[in-house]
C-alpha cells in the first residue's frame, strides 16, 4: 500500500515536471520582448531559399539533428573548442549538415531587432517551419521559450541520429525513445519530399538491394560509383518527382520502390507494419501535412532548456 502510494507520488511528480517544462514554451513567448521576430526570420529564410531552393531542406534538417541529440537546445550549432568536440563533425553531420551561415545571418538580424532575447534553439524551430511553408508545405504554431545549451556532445550525436541504414524496427525504436509515435516517424520522414542525399548514404542500396526499381538504380549508379571514395559527395534528390516542393510524392515513390535511402524504403515493405500509413499519405496530401505539422510540434518539445537553464547565446556558434 505504501509502495503503491510512493509510486503514485513519483508518477505525479514526473508528469508535473513534464507539464511545467512544456508550459514554459508558448507560441507568444516573444510577443512583447521581440515583436518583429517572425518577420525578421522569415525574410532571411526567404532570401536564402530564393538563392538556393535546396537550402530549405537543409534548414529543416538542422532542427531535426538538433532535437534528436539531447533535446532542442541549439547544440548542433556550436563549433568545436579546446574543451569539447561538438556535434558538427559527428558521423551523421560531417560534410552533411549545412545552413550554418544562414542561421548566423538570421541571428544577426534578430540581435539587431532585439538583442539578447531570442535563443538559437528557437531560431532553428522557427526557421524549420518557415522553410516548409516557403516550399509549399503546412504551417504550424511554433512553441517558443527554449534556451541554448552551453556545450555539445559528438558522442551523443553519433549515437542518437538514425542512420540511413536503419531498418524499420530501429526507426520505430529510436523515435519511440524520444516520445514520438510510429505515425510521427512516418510523417516526419516525409520531410524527404525535399532535399538531396550524398552518394555515400545510398551507395549500398543502389548496388545491393533488390527492392529498388531497376531503372532508378541504373540512373543513380551512373554518378555514384560502387567504389568508396569515388563520387562520395555526388548528390541525388530524395524525391525524384519534386525535390523542391513540399508534397506527398515521397510516399508515392515508396510504393513504387523508388525510395532512395534504405531507411526510406523500410517504411513500405509491401507487408510491413507502416505500409498502411504510407498508403494513406500517398492518397491524401492533407492528411500527411496535418500529421507532419503535429509531429513537428511534438519534436520541438523534446527536452528543451527553459527558465534559468542554459543561456541566450549572442553568437550561435559559441557559448557566451
Amino acid at each position: 500500500m505504501a509502495s503503491s502510494s510512493f509510486i503514485a507520488i513519483l508518477t505525479f511528480a514526473f508528469l508535473l515536471f513534464l507539464g511545467t517544462t512544456r508550459a514554459q514554451l508558448s507560441t507568444n513567448f516573444y510577443s512583447n520582448s521581440c515583436p518583429r521576430l517572425f518577420s525578421t526570420v522569415k525574410s532571411t529564410v526567404q532570401s536564402a531559399i530564393k538563392n538556393e531552393a535546396r537550402m530549405g531542406a537543409s534548414l529543416l534538417r538542422l532542427h531535426f539533428h538538433d532535437c534528436f541529440v539531447n533535446g532542442c537546445d541549439g547544440s548542433v550549432l556550436l563549433d568545436d573548442t579546446a574543451n569539447f568536440k561538438g556535434e558538427k563533425n559527428a558521423v551523421p553531420n560531417q560534410n552533411s549538415v549545412r545552413g550554418f551561415n544562414v542561421i548566423d545571418n538570421i541571428k544577426s538580424a534578430v540581435e539587431n531587432a532585439c538583442p539578447g532575447v531570442v535563443s538559437c534553439a528557437d531560431i532553428l524551430a522557427i526557421t524549420a517551419r518557415d522553410s516548409v511553408v516557403i516550399l509549399g508545405g503546412p504551417s504550424w504554431n511554433v512553441q517558443l521559450g527554449r534556451r541554448d545549451a552551453r556545450t555539445a556532445s559528438q558522442a551523443a550525436a553519433n549515437n542518437s541520429i538514425p542512420p540511413p541504414t536503419s531498418n524499420l524496427n530501429q526507426l520505430i525504436s529510436r523515435f519511440s525513445a524520444l516520445g514520438l509515435s510510429t505515425k510521427d516517424m512516418v510523417a516526419f520522414s516525409g520531410s524527404h519530399t525535399i532535399g538531396h542525399a550524398r552518394c555515400t548514404t545510398f551507395r549500398a542500396r543502389i548496388y545491393n538491394e533488390t527492392n529498388l526499381e531497376s531503372t532508378l538504380a541504373q540512373t543513380r549508379q551512373s554518378y555514384c560509383p560502387r567504389t568508396a571514395g569515388s563520387g562520395d559527395n555526388n548528390l541525388a534528390p530524395l524525391d525524384l518527382q519534386s525535390p523542391t516542393a513540399f508534397d506527398n510524392n515521397y510516399y508515392k515513390s515508396l510504393i513504387q520502390n523508388t525510395g532512395l535511402l534504405h531507411s526510406d524504403q523500410q517504411l513500405f515493405l509491401n507487408g510491413g507494419s507502416t505500409d498502411s500509413i504510407v498508403r494513406g499519405y500517398s492518397n491524401s496530401q492533407s492528411t500527411f501535412t496535418s500529421d507532419f505539422a503535429a509531429a513537428m510540434i511534438k519534436m520541438g518539445d523534446i527536452n528543451p532548456l527553459t527558465g534559468s537553464n542554459g543561456e541566450i547565446r549572442k553568437n550561435c556558434r559559441k557559448p557566451n
